[in-house]
């Protein structure tokens, strides 16, 4: 199946371009590390913000959009991180509240920040829309939700969406439905959806694989412990980074074992956007650092002092640094020949100084 005339190159989420020539896009996800606080939500806002995030996302849901207030076991948590909760009751807490988004809006633009969201119901995009969100992120659990996906699309606005617990057929069945819906710019982030996932999980190779499969940008959304999995990403080609923030990790927020404090967000941009400068792109040209050093190349030189009519020998001409002499390539054919004039001891082997020699220009293409 082939998609990549559907979609553009690069997205753009209020003026920032993201794809593979921009400096990576890190998104500070503030899920329900509010605590249910409106004034710790603004908070995190204005930490993200210093700590240099390139934007903030949100979610948007209520428990009754989300799930069924039931106790039965298939909505009961057995293991992991929310052990012995029910659906409903974590997301009770983990939510945020309605009535508070457009506070953050408001709080976001004061700083300059781009915030959307991930909405989990049609009335979710709605409520988004109201506010003018710029971006729509559908999370991993949501990637099977085609009404959901298709909605977001006819917005116009551009899409990220995550692919944690997806086989690759559902993975292009999301895409379709972007396209389906009218989307042009989308984005995928590689996602394990383990809270916290461990690193051996992380299988970053599977960004590689998504880059050949697809045209538009490819990231990944890190539920590690660390900034370990997200520099290594960036270095298979990542253009976008989602990670989860908090203020600090031991303040008892929903999703704080996962989450980086603000030094640690920090540190992430900085070293990711390094990663990214030292990658580059493909290249053999002398670079401006090197040019000084260029001269300190080996060359031929006269390692003893030599006399007109005297035969050049290994032990009077040498492959030595610096490069100021000729081409080592021309030792063989220079060795039996015979100086034409005195020269002496470290000096620099010229063309002019060997009889019956001339130096050819040797194009060594590999």
């Amino acid at each position: 199946m082939s998609l990549k005339n559907n979609f553009l190159n690069e997205i753009e989420i209020a003026g920032r371009k993201i794809g593979n020539n921009h400096p990576p896009y890190l998104i500070a996800e503030l899920s329900g590390n509010h605590k249910g606080s409106l004034e710790e939500a603004l908070n995190l806002i204005d930490a993200a913000t210093d700590a240099n995030a390139s934007a903030i996302k949100i979610q948007t849901y209520t428990a009754d959009t989300i799930t069924l207030e039931h106790d039965g076991p298939e909505f009961c948590l057995t293991d992991g991180l929310w052990k012995g909760r029910t659906l409903h009751n974590l997301y009770q807490e983990a939510h945020t509240p309605w009535e508070w988004h457009q506070a953050l809006f408001e709080k976001a633009a004061s700083r300059n920040i781009p915030i959307f969201s991930s909405p989990f119901d049609s009335s979710a995009i709605d409520l988004l829309e109201s506010l003018n969100c710029p971006a729509y992120k559908i999370a991993s659990f949501e990637i099977n939700d085609i009404g959901l996906i298709k909605h977001a699309a006819s917005t116009g606005k551009p899409m990220i969406i995550s692919t944690g617990l997806a086989t690759l057929d559902e993975i292009y069945e999301a895409v379709e439905a972007v396209a389906d819906g009218g989307g042009k710019q989308l984005a995928l982030l590689h996602c394990i959806s383990g809270y916290p996932a461990p690193i051996e999980d992380c299988n970053l190779a599977t960004i590689e694989d998504l880059k050949k499969r697809f045209s538009f940008p490819i990231g990944l959304s890190d539920h590690t412990i660390d900034n370990t999995a997200s520099i290594a990403a960036v270095c298979l080609g990542a253009s976008v980074i989602e990670k989860h923030f908090v203020i600090d990790k031991n303040d008892g927020s929903v999703d704080a074992a996962f989450s980086l404090e603000p030094a640690q967000f920090k540190q992430l941009v900085s070293e990711t956007n390094r990663v990214k400068s030292a990658i580059g792109r493909a290249g053999y040209e002398l670079k401006p650092s090197e040019e000084i050093n260029r001269r300190f190349r080996r060359s031929l030189y006269c390692s003893q002092s030599i006399k007109k009519g005297e035969v050049f020998t290994n032990q009077n001409v040498r492959s030595v640094r610096p490069g100021l002499g000729l081409h080592t390539r021309y030792l063989p054919e220079i060795l039996g020949k015979v100086a034409n004039q005195d020269i002496n001891f470290g000096t620099p082997l010229d063309a002019a100084y060997v009889e019956n020699f001339t130096e050819r220009a040797r194009d060594i293409q590999r």
